[in-house]
């Protein structure tokens, strides 16, 4: 009887353990994400299973290119992937089917080279949609790479850090689509 209560205790003692661990990282570290739509395609397929991490973007500021997974502004309970383009600060402008980015080092404005969406891909503004955001100290402004499906800071506007979740980090489903990803260059 001694030997099976010591057994018993040594298996709730693993289960545990294994249960803090597992919390640990979900609520810290790591967060599974399922694409559900067409936003993001052909980067991103509804049906990608992801994995977000949450502790870069408490270490650092987001920046241009990176895939990020935010709670959407107008409801929170609802989770959104885009990439992000526009950073605190700065002036971002659709004009003729181009995205241009004004900020300190280029008060002029520059055209973002866009290498991960499709060639001829156009982007422009919605039907009454605005064509420039000024971006606060604290906002972001963010499109989805299939830019003609894609319901992004275009309709509803900025996207503040508070509601940025994490970064896309790894596909592992399906897996003969398995990738980690980097921030393009710009």
């Amino acid at each position: 009887m001694r030997g099976f209560l010591a057994a018993s205790l040594e298996v709730l003692e693993v289960a545990l353990v294994t249960v803090g661990a597992v919390f640990l990282i979900r609520t810290f570290l790591v967060q599974p994400f399922l694409v559900s739509g067409a936003s993001m395609v052909p980067n991103f397929a509804n049906g990608d299973y992801l994995l977000i991490d949450e502790l870069s973007y408490r270490l650092r500021a987001p920046t241009r290119g990176e895939v990020a997974v935010f709670h959407y502004p107008n409801d929170e309970s609802t989770f959104f992937i885009k990439r992000i383009i526009g950073l605190p600060g700065e002036r971002v402008a659709i004009r003729d089917g181009q995205v241009v980015v004004s900020n300190a080092e280029h008060p002029q404005g520059e055209t973002l080279q866009e290498p991960y969406l499709p060639l001829a891909t156009q982007t422009n503004p919605r039907p009454g949609g605005k064509n420039e955001y000024e971006l606060g100290p604290d906002q972001y402004f963010v499109l989805g790479d299939n830019r003609s499906a894609s319901f992004d800071s275009r309709e509803w506007g900025v996207l503040t850090r508070g509601e940025i979740v994490g970064l896309t980090r790894i596909r592992l489903w399906p897996p003969k689509s398995f990738q980690a990803f980097a921030a393009p260059q710009y």
